[in-house]
């Protein structure tokens, strides 16, 4: 699979729910650069170092159906207007802070195409564990009835 440069098509690597992995098309992907807030040097007031890497989910041509749906459902309160944005500021330069957002939104997409976790089974405390339980409560009970004061 193609590497994550920056400017370039942005695979999603194999996982669950993506058996055969995922490439994002370059024309798919909107990036904005803006000044990162937080302390800096000299270049603080005059770099746009802070990027926002915007891809439209639902209008997509990487994604067949039941993965869109599956998508649109999972990251709903992440978007806006069917667009997912994700943003990085952590890097002072612009290249490392592309190539970050560029994987937080592969790791996002991955992580909303896998399927839910199958559903817990109750099970029911053993004997022995209540047994252990209650002695391990009896004991604690016993210390602390040892710390009151004697009286006769």
């Amino acid at each position: 699979m193609p590497s994550s440069h920056p400017g370039g098509d942005l695979p999603v690597p194999p996982g669950p729910g993506v058996p055969g992995g995922l490439v994002l098309p370059a024309a798919e992907l909107v990036e904005r650069f803006s000044r990162s807030s937080g302390p800096g040097g000299q270049s603080v007031n005059t770099t746009d170092s802070r990027v926002e890497l915007e891809w439209d989910v639902a209008s997509s041509a990487a994604l067949d159906e039941p993965q869109r749906a599956r998508l649109l459902r999972r990251l709903r309160t992440r978007l806006v207007a069917g667009r997912l944005v994700v943003d990085a500021s952590e890097h002072r330069s612009q290249h490392r802070n592309r190539v970050a957002a560029r994987e937080r939104l592969a790791a996002v997409v991955r992580e909303g195409l896998a399927p839910p976790p199958p559903p817990r089974r109750p099970t029911r405390p053993s004997r022995g564990s209540k047994e252990r339980r209650l002695e391990a409560k009896r004991q604690r009970g016993e210390t602390k009835a040892l710390r009151r004061r004697v009286t006769d």
